[in-house]
């Protein structure tokens, strides 16, 4: 979501005359965009802040200005508490509010002071998009072509998951209507994209209305991008539980061919008590549920997960239950943190009475059960001939870099004239996380 924000933040600047530095020492402008959910990340971007001040402070001798802004969910948690602990900080501005960024870079060049914006207008964002789509079909268009990108079609968060700061940094659920979504769509096809990954805080929460006013789910809405000329791939990240079952997905993944099998769907424990107290709506069982209706809908589905270790009063059998959960699913990609209390959530009220070496060791062990089961799952592949969409050059001469349908790495040898082309690849060894093959 945040690498889509950028994208958005850096097109709206482009209009206003703005172009990408390759180096920060010569940045006019300088933007940090931030996400809350790690832990410490304010404090890194605090650190990031003290870099930028002295590249300011250095320009400022040479005689140059320099904006510098905060934008993201750090912003909007923290709000004016940046500038009282950061002064040199020109613009705080919220993930929903950035479509008065340039209004606001110009204030800040012309001195201004007070210059923060932490509206929850999603409203405003989004009708913001849709005149940056058709302001880039009324111009041409000199963008580098993007393979694969991006596309937010749901922000915002209802769940309330005690440990999860995304209700507040981002707000209420909100699904941007289905036509202005496909013209965004239809905008990337033309530039030459053909994947795109649906993006949201809950995204199979989604009901957008339809052209007729109907309102449709996620699964209905894939069907409908479906249909593209030139689109290949559709992925979606990230599911919730909790709205599988009125999402049509376990239809789309049967039916639609362009859907790629691979799920995003993460559990955070597999214990029932903890569950309740991280808030999470769904049960161990409910889970194992979900997981079966997907296999049952495409039967070489995938699936990767986050999972949350050391929750306050989490016990040792109710961290086993989490593993035992993994290895009888078995997950191709994870995401599994330490937990760590955020301000204002509801667990951070709670007693938190995990020793840290407790949850060290717990996270380890879980950890190398799922490093276990990704590079068995890349070893199974070894030899067989996969669909790669070439996105990027390699990291040596000759060398190009793809995806295959579970969004795992393919390196291939001397294909650097496939960009962006979607080739058959054998895949010959495993190295470093990465697939390595050669075009058939």
């Amino acid at each position: 979501m945040n690498f889509y924000d950028s994208e958005k933040m850096q097109s709206s600047l482009a209009n206003e005359g703005f172009a990408i530095s390759n180096e920060m020492e010569d940045s006019d402008l300088m933007i940090i965009n931030t996400c809350h959910i790690r832990e410490k990340a304010s404090e890194k971007m605090y650190s990031e802040l003290g870099r930028l001040k002295k590249i300011k402070d250095t320009r400022k001798l040479e005689g140059k200005s320099t904006v510098i802004a905060v934008a993201g969910c750090v912003a909007q948690a923290e709000g004016a508490f940046i500038r009282e602990r950061a002064p040199y900080v020109d613009i705080v501005v919220g993930p929903q509010s950035y479509s008065r960024l340039p209004m606001m870079v110009n204030n800040a060049e012309k001195g201004q002071k007070n210059n923060i914006d932490l509206d929850f207008s999603v409203v405003d964002k989004f009708d913001f998009l849709n005149e940056e789509i058709e302001k880039d079909k009324a111009k041409e268009n000199k963008e580098e072509l993007k393979p694969s990108a991006f596309l937010t079609i749901q922000e915002g968060c209802d769940k309330f998951c005690t440990f999860c700061v995304v209700p507040y940094t981002r707000g209420a659920e909100y699904s941007r209507n289905v036509p202005e979504i496909y013209r965004e769509a239809l905008a990337l096809v033309a530039k030459g994209t053909k994947e795109i990954n649906l993006l949201g805080q809950n995204v199979n929460a989604y009901h957008g209305k339809s052209p007729d006013g109907d309102v449709w789910n996620i699964g209905k809405l894939i069907e409908h991008l479906a249909k593209i000329p030139g689109l290949e791939r559709i992925r979606y990240t990230t599911s919730h539980p909790n709205d599988c079952d009125d999402s049509g997905l376990y239809e789309a993944h049967k039916y639609v061919e362009k859907l790629m099998p691979f799920v995003h769907l993460p559990v955070q424990s597999g214990s029932d008590r903890v569950l309740d107290l991280m808030n999470r709506k769904h049960t161990r069982d409910d889970y194992f549920r979900i997981i079966d209706k997907f296999r049952a809908a495409r039967n070489d589905i995938e699936f990767s997960s986050d999972f949350i270790v050391g929750f306050p009063s989490e016990t040792e059998a109710e961290f086993m239950d989490t593993y035992n959960l993994v290895e009888q699913i078995g997950f191709t990609l994870s995401y599994s943190f330490l937990y760590s209390a955020r301000p204002g959530t509801g667990a951070a009220n709670m007693n938190d009475d995990v020793p840290q070496e407790v949850k060290t060791e717990q996270l380890h062990r879980l950890q190398k059960l799922l490093e276990n089961q990704m590079f068995s799952f890349l070893g199974k592949r070894v030899g067989s001939i996969l669909p790669v969409h070439i996105s990027r050059k390699g990291k040596f001469e000759g060398q190009a870099l793809g995806f295959n349908n579970y969004c795992q790495p393919v390196i291939l040898e001397n294909c650097e004239d496939k960009f962006n082309q979607m080739v058959m690849a054998k895949i010959e060894v495993v190295k470093d996380r990465a697939l390595v093959g050669v075009i058939c």
